[in-house]
């Protein structure tokens, strides 16, 4: 087994629960891990014996692309998509965070992690 992660994928959205976010947009940040098999591709050195993680970062921006209230809501629809595009996915863990939210002080990030 083995870990394909791809960290730090930022995107600008219009996520939010309040009309003003939907509007004006947000920056957010994106932390994907797939736990595949790794074997296979750590012996034949092929891109078809893995998971191809362009596709998965293509899967995470169309799925940014598509307005949500919620950070849970996000997270849960790109792990729904990674598993419905991807083969080979044992679990997987995504972390979506929205950069410097408005929340009345100085705060770097919220984020919401989800698992399956």
């Amino acid at each position: 087994m083995g870990l394909i992660q791809i960290e730090g994928m930022e995107f600008y959205a219009f996520h939010g629960h309040y009309k003003e976010e939907q509007i004006v947009g947000s920056h957010f940040m994106v932390d994907i891990t797939l736990e595949t098999d790794t074997d296979k591709a750590g012996k034949s050195d092929d891109l078809r014996d893995t998971l191809n993680y362009q596709k998965a970062y293509s899967v995470v921006k169309k799925e940014m692309e598509t307005t949500s209230n919620l950070l849970e809501h996000i997270a849960t629809r790109i792990l729904d998509a990674l598993y419905r595009e991807l083969s080979g996915i044992k679990k997987a863990t995504v972390k979506v965070s929205k950069l410097n939210p408005v929340m009345g002080g100085k705060i770097g990030r919220v984020s919401v992690e989800l698992s399956r």
